[in-house]
C-alpha cells in the first residue's frame, strides 16, 4: 500500500493542483515527529503556567519545571500517536483511492478518532469517530475557503494602457 501511495503522489504532484509532499513513508514519520514536537512545546507552556499557579510562594520556578518535565513528554507522545494514525490512515486512503483529495483527511481524522477510542466501548468509538470526521471537515473547509481566498488576490490583473496626450484621439477641439 506504501509503495502505491508513493507512486500516485509522484503522479499528483507533477500535474495535478496537491502541493508536493513527502511520499507516505516517510511522510508518516514526519508527521509522528512534527505532532510530537508540537504536543511537547504546547504541554511545555501549558503545564509549565499550571505548575506555576499550583506552586506555593517561594517554589513557582521549580513547581513550573517539574510540572514541565513530568506532563510535557506525555502530552508530545499522546499528539505524536494522533498524527502518526492519522497519516497512516491517510497514505492507506490516498492508495486506495489513487487520488489525493479533502475526503482522504476527513475520513483519516474520522477513523483515527475511532481506533483510538476504540477501548472504550463501540458507542463511544462511533462518537469519536463522528467528531473527529466533523473536525477534519472543517479543517478542511477553511483551508479550502482560505485557498480559494488567495487564489483570487495573486490573480494577475490587466494593466489599463494609458492613452497618449499628444495623439489626435487625446487632443481636445479647444485647441
Amino acid at each position: 500500500a506504501l509503495a502505491a501511495c508513493a507512486e500516485s503522489e509522484a503522479g499528483m504532484a507533477e500535474g495535478g493542483d496537491a502541493p508536493i509532499r513527502d511520499p507516505c513513508p516517510w511522510r508518516i514519520l514526519d508527521d509522528f515527529g512534527g505532532a510530537f514536537a508540537m504536543g511537547a512545546i504546547g504541554g511545555s507552556v501549558w503545564h509549565g503556567v499550571r505548575g506555576y499557579r499550583t506552586s506555593p510562594r517561594g517554589q513557582k520556578f521549580y513547581g513550573s519545571l517539574g510540572a514541565i518535565k513530568s506532563r510535557a513528554p506525555v502530552l508530545g507522545g499522546s499528539f505524536a500517536v494522533w498524527g502518526g494514525l492519522f497519516s497512516t490512515f491517510d497514505c492507506s486512503l490516498i492508495a486506495i483511492r489513487g487520488k489525493e483529495d479533502p475526503w482522504n483527511s476527513i475520513f483519516s481524522g474520522a477513523i483515527t478518532g475511532g481506533v483510538l477510542a476504540a477501548r472504550t466501548g463501540v458507542k463511544s468509538s462511533l462518537q469519536a469517530a463522528f467528531f473527529g470526521g466533523v473536525v477534519l471537515a472543517l479543517i478542511e473547509g477553511m483551508m479550502i475557503g482560505i485557498n480559494r481566498w488567495t487564489a483570487d488576490a495573486q490573480k494577475p490583473v490587466m494593466s489599463q494602457v494609458p492613452t497618449d496626450p499628444f495623439s489626435e484621439k487625446g487632443r481636445s477641439k479647444a485647441f
